[in-house]
C-alpha cells in the first residue's frame, strides 16, 4: 500500500539497530526521509522512502509479510483507530482459519464485490463477532485484509494477530491496562483456575481468560466495557481454540451475571476510578462487607467479585498498594477479616516501570463456613518465586514458619485502630524478617547502581564562541510557534466518561487517575503536548505520548507547532525554569511566560531534546537509587541492632 508507514521504533526494528541509530542516521545523512505524518515527538515516515535509502546505503533489513500488514495499517488509520482495524482484522483471520475455502472464493473477486460479501461471509462463519463488528470495510479496509491473508497463509492466523497487537500496544501502552504474564499465571494457580468456570468482570484483551484455558478452566465468562478491548479478547481466545460468553457492558453498573456464581473470578481492575458509580449503586446487595467509599473503586470490584463466586470458591484480584492502608477502606478490611474471606496480601514486583513495587494481589475465598484465623502476607518485591512457595507452605500448614519475606498471622493481631494490611510494615518489622529483607534490597541497589552509569548522558563543552541567542516561550506563544492554554476554572475531576489528566499524576508520573464529562472549555491532549505543573515545591513537566486524555485543572498546556519547536525541547527548558530560584513576583503564568530557551533550527532542537530528556531520566533513576540506599541503611542498622544481621567476620563469642 502506498501509504504505509513507519515510525523510528519500526525502522530500528526492520533493520535490526536501536533507535539511537535511526536517529543518528537522520542527523548525518542529509537525504533520510522526511517525516509525512506523527508529531516532531514520533514522526512517521513513508515506508517506501525508507525502504529506498536502506537499499541506497547497503543498510540490510527484513520486511515481513506482518510488517507489510502493520505498516498498512498505520498508514491507513489514525492511531486512535488501530485498536478497532486490528479487532476487525481479527475477527476476518478467524473466518479465513474457519473458511479457507469460502475466503480463497471470495478474495478472487474483485475489491468492491470482497467490500460488499465479506462482512456477511464473517458473520455466518464467525457469530461470536455478531455484536462487535457491524460496519461494512471501506477500501483501505479490503487492500489490508488481502495483505493479512497473505500473511496469514505463510504465518499462521494467530501469529499474524499476535503480532499486529503487540506493535499495538507499543503504540497505545497507557490506553489498555495489560497484565503481565507471569502476573496472570500467577492469579490463576493462587485462586485454583486451574478448574472449573472462571470468570473475568474487567477482562480487558483476555491475558487472565487466556492463562485460565491454558490451565484447564472449563468454561469462561467475561465482561468488558471497552468494545475495542473486547474485540482484541475475542479474536485471541478464538484464535487460541477458546471461547468465551463475553459481554461488552460496566460490569459493575449493567452486571451480566448478575445471578451466576463461579468456581474462581480473577480481576485486574481499573485503579483510581471516582466514577465507578457511587450514587447509582449506593444499596446494592453486592456491598456485603460495606459500602465502597467514592474514592475506593477497587473495594467495589473486589466485592463484586466476591458476590460472583460460590461459597469455598476464590477471587484473585490486583489491588493499589494503598488500598491495604488508606482510611477510607478500613472498615470494609475489617470486615474482610472477620469473615474470614481474605486470605493473602501480596506485594508485587513492579512492571513496566522502574519502581521497585507494583501492585498488591489479594487472594480471597468466599465463606463457606470454615474456620479462617489466620491471613498470609508477602513482600515479594524482591523475590516473586517466593510467592507460590509461601502460598503452598500457608495452606498446608497456616501456622508453620514460612520462606523469606513472608509471615502468616492471627486475624485478630491485624484489627487494630487502622487495619493496615501491607505486607512491608508487618513482615519486614519482624527481626526475623529483617536480614533476609536486607540482602535483595543490596542487590537491587548494586544493579541499579551499575545501570545508572549507563543513563548518565554525555556532554562536552564547545570551543569558544558567542552565546547562543535565546527567546522566551511569551514570543514564540506570539509567534504561534506554541499556544499556552488551561483547564476551565473549578472544573471536577471526580466524574464522567473521559479520562483526566491530573496535576498529581504529572508529578507522580502515571497514567491518568481523574475522569470528567466533556463540558464547554475542555481540552482534550495531543500527542507531543507539553502539560507542566506551575513553578513551586512540587512542579513538573510531561510531553504527552497519546491522544485523547482531558486536561486537568492547575496545569498549563503548552501546544507547539512541531514544524517550529520540539516538544522535547520546550519541556527540557521549562525543567530548567522551573528549578531556578524565583526572580519575579508576577504569577506563575507570567513565569513560565518569561522562560528563555536558545533560538535553534529544528533539528538542533531534537538533539537538546534528547540530551536533556537524558538528564531527566538520570535525575529520576539518581532518586530511586536514593530511596533505595535509606531503605538498605535502615534495614542495616534495625538488624544488626536486633541482632538479625551482624558483620562479616563476626563470630558468637
Amino acid at each position: 500500500m502506498d501509504g504505509a508507514t513507519v515510525a523510528a521504533g519500526d525502522i530500528a526494528r526492520l533493520a535490526g539497530v536501536g533507535r539511537a541509530a535511526v536517529s543518528n542516521w537522520r542527523r548525518r545523512f542529509p537525504d533520510f526521509p522526511h517525516p509525512v505524518g506523527g508529531s516532531s515527538a514520533s514522526p512517521l515516515f513513508a515506508l517506501s522512502e525508507v525502504e529506498a535509502w536502506l537499499t541506497r546505503h547497503d543498510k540490510p533489513f527484513q520486511l515481513t509479510a506482518m510488517d507489510r500488514v502493520w505498516q498498512s495499517l498505520r498508514g491507513a488509520a489514525a492511531d486512535l483507530e488501530l485498536g478497532d482495524r486490528i479487532g476487525y482484522l481479527g475477527g476476518f483471520l478467524v473466518y479465513q482459519e474457519r473458511d479457507p475455502a469460502g475466503w480463497k472464493i471470495l478474495s478472487d473477486q474483485p475489491d468492491d464485490i470482497v467490500r460488499n460479501r465479506l462482512a456477511d461471509a464473517r458473520a455466518a462463519v464467525v457469530p461470536e463477532f455478531a455484536h462487535l463488528v457491524t460496519a461494512l470495510p471501506d477500501a483501505d479496509a479490503v487492500t489490508i485484509v488481502r495483505l493479512a491473508a497473505e500473511a496469514a497463509d505463510l504465518e499462521g492466523p494467530r501469529a499474524v494477530f499476535d503480532f499486529l497487537r503487540q506493535r499495538y500496544l507499543e503504540v497505545h501502552s497507557r490506553r489498555h491496562t495489560v497484565t503481565p504474564s507471569w502476573v496472570a499465571n500467577l492469579m490463576i494457580t493462587l485462586s485454583g483456575a486451574a478448574r472449573g468456570r472462571v470468570l473475568d468482570p474487567t477482562c480487558g484483551i483476555g491475558t487472565l481468560l487466556l492463562a485460565a484455558r491454558a490451565a484447564g478452566a472449563t468454561e469462561l465468562a467475561a465482561q468488558e466495557i471497552n468494545r475495542t478491548a473486547a474485540r482484541l479478547a475475542v479474536s485471541r481466545l478464538l484464535l487460541a481454540g477458546d471461547n468465551a460468553r463475553l459481554i461488552v457492558a460496566d460490569s459493575l453498573r449493567a452486571d451480566a451475571f448478575a445471578d451466576e456464581l463461579f468456581d474462581v473470578v480473577v480481576c485486574n481492575p481499573p485503579f483510581g476510578d471516582r466514577s465507578w458509580g457511587y450514587d447509582e449503586l449506593t444499596s446494592d446487595p453486592r456491598w456485603a462487607y460495606g459500602l465502597p467509599p467514592r474514592g475506593e473503586s477497587e473495594l467495589a470490584w473486589l466485592q463484586h467479585c466476591l458476590a460472583h463466586v460460590r461459597p469455598g470458591g476464590h477471587v484473585a484480584i490486583l489491588m493499589p498498594a494503598a488500598a491495604a492502608s488508606r482510611r477510607a477502606g478500613r472498615r470494609i478490611r475489617a470486615n474482610l477479616l472477620r469473615s474470614g474471606a481474605l486470605r493473602a496480601v501480596i506485594s508485587l514486583p513492579g512492571w513496566g516501570t522502574t519502581a521497585p513495587g507494583g501492585p498488591d494481589l489479594w487472594v480471597l475465598r468466599r465463606p463457606d463456613g470454615a474456620d479462617q484465623t489466620r491471613v498470609l502476607l508477602v513482600d515479594a518485591t524482591a523475590d516473586r518465586d517466593l510467592v507460590e512457595e509461601a502460598w503452598r507452605a500457608f495452606l498446608a500448614d497456616p501456622e508453620t514458619d514460612l520462606p523469606g519475606l513472608s509471615r502468616s498471622f492471627r486475624i485478630k493481631d491485624l484489627l487494630d485502630e487502622v487495619v493496615d494490611l501491607t505486607p512491608a510494615r508487618h513482615v519486614i518489622a519482624s527481626p526475623a524478617a529483617r536480614g533476609p529483607a536486607f540482602r535483595p534490597v543490596r542487590t537491587r541497589l548494586l544493579t541499579a547502581a551499575r545501570t545508572l552509569a549507563d543513563t548518565l548522558p554525555d556532554l562536552s563543552m564547545p570551543a569558544p564562541s558567542e552565546p547562543l541567542a535565546t527567546t522566551t516561550i511569551g514570543e514564540l506563544a506570539k509567534s504561534g510557534a506554541v499556544s499556552i492554554r488551561q483547564a476551565p476554572m473549578g472544573m471536577r475531576t471526580d466524574r464522567g466518561d473521559q479520562p483526566v489528566l491530573t496535576a498529581n499524576d504529572v508529578r507522580l508520573g502515571r497514567p491518568p487517575s481523574g475522569a470528567a464529562s466533556i463540558a464547554p472549555g475542555s481540552i482534550t491532549l495531543r500527542q507531543g503536548d507539553v502539560v507542566a505543573v506551575p513553578p513551586g515545591r512540587h512542579s513538573a513537566v510531561r510531553v504527552l505520548t497519546e491522544d485523547g486524555t482531558l486536561l486537568g485543572p492547575q496545569l498549563l498546556l503548552f501546544r507547539v507547532d512541531p514544524e517550529q519547536l520540539d516538544p522535547h525541547f520546550l519541556a527540557g527548558f521549562l525543567r530548567i525554569a522551573q528549578a531556578a530560584p524565583r526572580t519575579s513576583s508576577g504569577s506563575t503564568r507570567t513565569d513560565l511566560h518569561r522562560a528563555r530557551l536558545p533560538r535553534l533550527p529544528i533539528d538542533a532542537q531534537r538533539v537538546y531534546g534528547e540530551a536533556l530528556e537524558t538528564l531527566s531520566a538520570f535525575q529520576q533513576s539518581v532518586r530511586e537509587l536514593a530511596d533505595l540506599a535509606d531503605s538498605l541503611v535502615a534495614l542495616g542498622f534495625a538488624g544488626l541492632a536486633d541482632g538479625s544481621l551482624r558483620p562479616d567476620g563476626a563470630t558468637d563469642d
